[in-house]
């Protein structure tokens, strides 16, 4: 299986972390293939030791032991629930192990992960990290940790903000991260649509916050309401047309009634699916979907994480939440291009001009919104909007929901920007014209590449507060003319992401943008050739030497 460009530089970057660091994160969108990548990176591990692989449901576990063996060539042993892994090599057992998080603490004597000895174990691959916080996984990891060899690498889609820092005292470092909007901008994922529905019966003003998110009982007793249920269907009905379209709920009510409202309107058409399913009928349904013998998947919870049907085109956002990391796991499930349009296809431009005639151009989430009182419901946005500041996100979030069209995310994240810095550069200007002295401090300061630019600084993972620069970063900065002095991890990276793409779209660079500045020149969105231009004219003018 043959690594994408991204993929293979995830892969050589983890593995240089692991020289210094014990436990690494690798955070990569849904759709991008973290399994792929870390299975090659077992495969690095192998000659040192066995590996574990923790998952926590059934079909993660499945797909990890399918992949593993296809990539690594060697025969994967599971331990989860009346699946017993061999305590050793020894006697012929695997060098791999994928096992269920529950098994592993299950039973007496501290769980059934002391069956096995960790100095037996290389490498702890934890699947989803983002529960990594959690006792189980602590109790599990504290527990292989005894082996003072042992590596940890975690991986996840969706690293809640929420979760950052906490996510940072158990992983040493972050070498690789590639969001879902690099996965559109580079042609892997398919550009985010979103329609906002506003439907009157839907108040969330009462309802109480429980663990982080909106009370499960609190959210049935308007959910399971059969008029809201039918002014939701409606659009659902209009919008998604004839597309395949997979439906979150919240309770199996609202999704047992939800079903047969859209069976009533489309006959046939919809099935629910809840964690009681017996798993026979669910792996018979969701082949069913597969083939497109039926339109509407409704879930609860179960389609969440580790479900992969690429030619879903709509998701309908049929439960609201306060959690970024789970609307971007139900988001996920659709933002696959179909089989077969992109892999072999060397560049960006030519996989997006792919896409868009594909019979999948993008997916559309379809979004309920009513009162929601003092809570901040997620949308799509701020999924998107992972690199943005919050001001901008909640700016793009607020004029989507002014829109009754669908409306593409990234457009709407990239002109809240705009109008966030026109913003500033008025409070800027104001200031300086109410106190002229302000302009004096201004040219003796120290130069804000931020500011040259015009770029308004993203917000900072949580991981990543109190990290400063590599010195390949600084050297690249330095290459570039920007002096990384004052600068942290996350903001020189913002900085090297932004001047790169300048680069490459062949825009004045930060040293002509710097010069033309000081001369009142706002070069920002000027070309290089443009800019070599300006810079040669004043030249000329004042009787200078050109040196930029």
């Amino acid at each position: 299986m043959i690594l994408r460009d991204y993929q293979k530089d995830a892969h050589d970057k983890t593995l240089e972390a692991f020289r210094k660091s014990r436990a690494v994160l690798v955070v990569c969108a849904t759709g991008l293939g973290k399994t792929i990548i870390a299975a090659h990176i077992v495969k690095a591990f192998l000659a040192r030791g066995r590996i574990l692989w923790l998952a926590h449901h059934e079909e993660l576990i499945t797909q990890a032991r399918d992949k593993l063996e296809a990539i690594t060539g060697e025969r994967v042993e599971v331990e989860m629930a009346d699946s017993w892994a061999a305590k050793t090599t020894i006697w012929g057992g695997a060098k791999i192990v994928v096992g269920s998080i529950q098994t592993q603490i299950a039973g007496s004597n501290g769980g059934r992960m002391r069956r096995f000895d960790p100095n037996d174990f290389s490498l702890v691959v934890v699947d989803e990290a983002h529960h990594a916080t959690a006792a189980s996984y602590r109790k599990s990891i504290s527990y292989y940790r005894q082996n003072p060899d042992l590596a940890i690498l975690g991986l996840t889609a969706t690293p809640d903000r929420a979760d950052e820092e906490a996510l940072g005292q158990i992983f040493d470092d972050v070498p690789f991260e590639f969001d879902i909007n690099d996965g559109i901008d580079s042609g892997w994922l398919v550009p985010v649509m979103q329609t906002v529905v506003h439907v009157d019966g839907l108040d969330y003003s009462a309802v109480r916050t429980t663990a982080g998110d909106l009370n499960g009982k609190d959210l049935a007793d308007i959910l399971e309401y059969e008029q809201n249920i039918h002014e939701m269907v409606t659009p659902i009905l209009d919008v998604c047309g004839d597309r395949k379209t997979l439906i979150f709920t919240i309770t199996v009510a609202q999704a047992d009634r939800t079903a047969e409202i859209l069976n009533r309107h489309k006959p046939g058409s919809a099935e629910y699916v809840c964690g009681t399913t017996p798993k026979d009928y669910r792996r018979e349904m969701f082949q069913r979907y597969a083939e497109g013998k039926f339109q509407y998947l409704v879930n609860v919870g179960v389609t969440t994480e580790g479900f992969d049907e690429p030619t879903i085109q709509c998701i309908v956002m049929g439960r609201p939440t306060e959690s970024r990391g789970l609307f971007a796991q139900m988001a996920g499930r659709a933002t696959r291009p179909l089989p077969g349009i992109v892999d072999g296809v060397d560049t960006a431009d030519a996989r997006k001009a792919l896409i868009s005639l594909s019979g999948k151009p993008y997916m559309e989430i379809v979004d309920f919104v009513g009162n929601s009182g003092r809570h901040k419901l997620i949308h799509a946005a701020d999924i998107l909007g992972g690199k943005y500041s919050d001001e901008i996100v909640e700016l793009a979030n607020r004029n989507a929901e002014r829109q009754d069209k669908p409306v593409d995310i990234a457009s709407e994240l990239a002109q809240a920007e705009r109008e966030i810095d026109r913003r500033r550069r008025e409070r800027e200007e104001a200031a300086t014209r109410a106190d002229i002295k302000l302009r004096s401090r201004y040219t003796t300061s120290k130069i804000d590449p931020f500011d040259v630019l015009d770029i308004v600084p993203g917000r900072e993972p949580g991981w990543h507060k109190g990290r400063m620069p590599t010195e390949k970063m600084k050297k690249c900065l330095e290459n570039f003319g920007v002096t990384a002095d004052d600068l942290s991890f996350s903001r020189a990276h913002q900085l090297i992401d932004k001047l790169i793409k300048r680069a490459q779209a062949q825009k004045a660079t930060f040293k002509q943008v710097r010069l033309l500045r000081s001369k009142g020149i706002d070069a920002t969105e000027m070309t290089m050739p443009e800019a070599t231009a300006a810079i040669s004219e004043i030249a000329q003018r004042e009787g200078w030497r050109q040196r930029a």
